[in-house]
């Protein structure tokens, strides 16, 4: 399933730009389009239990998602869904599997590259404008368009920055209090796609439980792993990653309640839809089944810690002599 899923990144964002009239509107050679996307496919890391492009796959069908969705089908350009489709298959581009504060920490070439700020996802940017530029897939377009269309990618992609999540929403949220948004305003447009390629990112706690819990362990999977690398070379182990004090249910449960939810109640405020509903409840339904988890696993820690206390108990008021003994 992952094999056909990671190779379907081609397929399906071949398939969306065919959909949306892309490849016409924008006189896009399909060849050059086809190795484009088999060397975006190509340059995500398979070895990567989370991020990697069944990941970037996952966030392309998402974001597709959100562009039907009314507010933005009835306003977005097709120009829009150019850069949204190419931010989703783009954002986590050569992903090397462990966060920003290990790159910074180890010396990384990244961080000193882009000088420890949105060090991921200034390298993600700059790889798919590597690819851009390698296909030759934009250089038909006047050189001014190409470079602002590469400028816009990297301003989605660079909104995927998780460290930069409060201050996303707290534009988002005063925009809705203001209820000043308005799409035919270009700035509001590209703003509005930054927030639902946000979404896309981080959706999978607002699918189905089976879904949802699959990519949960798989992403604690890869931050574990990390953990592990910390711990074998003496640094010091990022909480998140410590696979002795933490849980897929923990680390689930805090993500949901402060990165999650703050971001999907203000985009249900946005579009208020029958998807943005079903989202809710489904992230309703997935806190409660790892709280419920967290509370099985809780309660059998206790148990097992109990019987190991018991026998040691008996065993210090046994009436049996030990062997030697004058009752021997």
């Amino acid at each position: 399933i992952i094999w056909v899923w990671r190779n379907s990144l081609v397929n399906l964002t071949f398939h969306l730009f065919n959909t949306y009239g892309l490849i016409e509107l924008f006189q896009l050679d399909m060849i050059k389009l086809r190795r484009f996307l088999v060397m975006i496919q190509e340059d995500y890391r398979c070895q990567n239990p989370y991020h990697n492009a069944v990941h970037a796959a996952d966030v392309t069908q998402a974001m597709y998602c959100y562009l039907q969705e009314p507010k933005l089908a009835e306003t977005l350009t097709s120009c829009d869904l150019l850069l949204g489709l190419l931010a989703a298959a783009t954002h986590d581009l050569d992903h090397p599997g462990v966060n920003q504060p290990f790159l910074i920490k180890t010396d990384h070439y990244l961080a000193a590259l882009y000088k420890n700020s949105s060090v991921l996802e200034n390298h993600h940017w700059k790889s798919a404008v590597g690819l851009l530029r390698e296909s030759d897939l934009l250089s038909h377009l006047p050189t001014e368009d190409g470079l602002n269309m590469e400028e816009r990618l990297g301003s989605l992609i660079l909104a995927t920055d998780i460290s930069r999540q409060n201050d996303y929403l707290s534009e988002f949220r005063t925009h809705l209090d203001k209820g000043d948004l308005c799409l035919t305003n270009g700035g509001h447009r590209h703003f509005i796609l930054q927030m639902a390629l946000k979404c896309a990112d981080i959706c999978n706690p607002c699918r189905p439980w089976k879904l949802s819990k699959q990519w949960s362990e798989k992403v604690t999977e890869e931050f574990f792993h990390q953990g592990d690398i910390e711990r074998k070379h003496n640094l010091e182990v990022t909480p998140l990653c410590d696979r002795q004090s933490n849980s897929v249910a923990n680390i689930q449960i805090g993500f949901m309640a402060y990165v999650v939810e703050p971001l999907f109640v203000e985009w249900s405020r946005f579009s208020d839809t029958r998807l943005s509903q079903t989202m809710m409840s489904h992230l309703s339904l997935n806190k409660q089944g790892w709280n419920e988890g967290r509370d099985k696993q809780e309660a059998s820690s206790s148990r097992a810690s109990e019987e190991q206390r018991t026998p040691a108990t008996k065993d210090s008021n046994s009436k049996v002599l030990p062997q030697g003994s004058k009752g021997s």
